[in-house]
């Protein structure tokens, strides 16, 4: 799998946050040419993601690790099962075991939960996408977990789309001179605007906007707006999006539902790396 530089770059500042100069207690303890075995084990059932960053992370220190991977991205893995097989110098081993289980504790928990989320909406039209809420410097991460999870990405970030949101249109003064500013943008981005209300709604639709972000609107004004939209532009509604209500806001027919606790409020899994004899 393809790690861009500088999401490498982040696995190796947390090696050097967890590390510094040297991992005391393994050092001490352990003969510098020793080699182990160790097994990753899940402690709980979870939507497998993240083993090509923790993979990664044990790369970093020592290209000779070795491992055994026996399930899948994207696998629902259950209590007890043995994840993966690691076989390498027993310093390495130790000195990255939490960085790496950190990271795929994280990325399969948001996984995990995306999928929930997923599994809440078959049957509709809707699709579940992420936000910008993220953990900085681990954004690639966190959004490829999401996808593993069967959800899809929104944008990654300021710089791969247009969003016109209540601050720009306070700033540009209406909607309509927000979307004619951005109109001279390529002409291959689309551009979304965020609205609050029907009344809103009618001036981006009027102003040409490609996408309508449905900001904290209730479940009646969704429909309407799904109405009044007539399909001339794709729908994502937005704010307060809990699995218990998830399923109510795709029916009313929007397109895309953005869940930023997806990302931002995951319970990591629960996984443990234990070295054997």
């Amino acid at each position: 799998m393809y790690i861009p530089h500088n999401t490498r770059n982040t696995l190796r500042l947390a090696l050097d946050e967890d590390m510094g100069n040297s991992d005391i207690t393994t050092t001490l303890l352990i003969p510098e040419n020793q080699t182990s075995r160790a097994l990753l084990v899940s402690k709980e059932n979870f939507i497998l993601a993240g083993m090509p960053f923790a993979t990664e992370v044990f790369n970093l220190v020592d290209l000779r690790t070795s491992l055994r991977i026996f399930h899948a991205e994207g696998a629902r893995v259950t209590k007890g099962d043995i994840i993966a097989e690691i076989t390498g110098n027993t310093r390495t081993l130790l000195s990255c075991e939490r960085v790496s289980l950190n990271i795929l504790q994280r990325l399969s928990g948001i996984a995990t939960l995306t999928g929930r989320f997923v599994e809440k909406v078959k049957g509709t039209h809707a699709k579940i996408v992420d936000t910008r809420k993220t953990t900085p410097g681990l954004r690639f991460m966190e959004k490829y977990a999401v996808r593993v999870g069967g959800g899809c990405n929104h944008r990654f970030g300021l710089y791969d789309g247009i969003l016109i949101k209540d601050n720009h249109i306070e700033a540009a003064g209406s909607i309509a001179a927000a979307v004619a500013a951005a109109g001279g943008a390529h002409h291959l981005s689309k551009i979304e605007v965020e609205v609050e209300n029907l009344k809103e709604l009618k001036e981006a639709l009027k102003a040409g906007a490609d996408v309508v972000m449905l900001d904290n609107m209730s479940l009646e004004d969704m429909k309407e707006a799904v109405r009044a939209a007539k399909g001339r532009v794709m729908l994502e509604a937005s704010g307060n999006m809990t699995i218990e209500r998830v399923r109510a806001v795709a029916e009313t027919g929007v397109d895309l539902i953005s869940v930023g606790a997806i990302t931002h409020s995951a319970t990591a899994a629960d996984i443990s790396m234990k070295i054997v004899r």
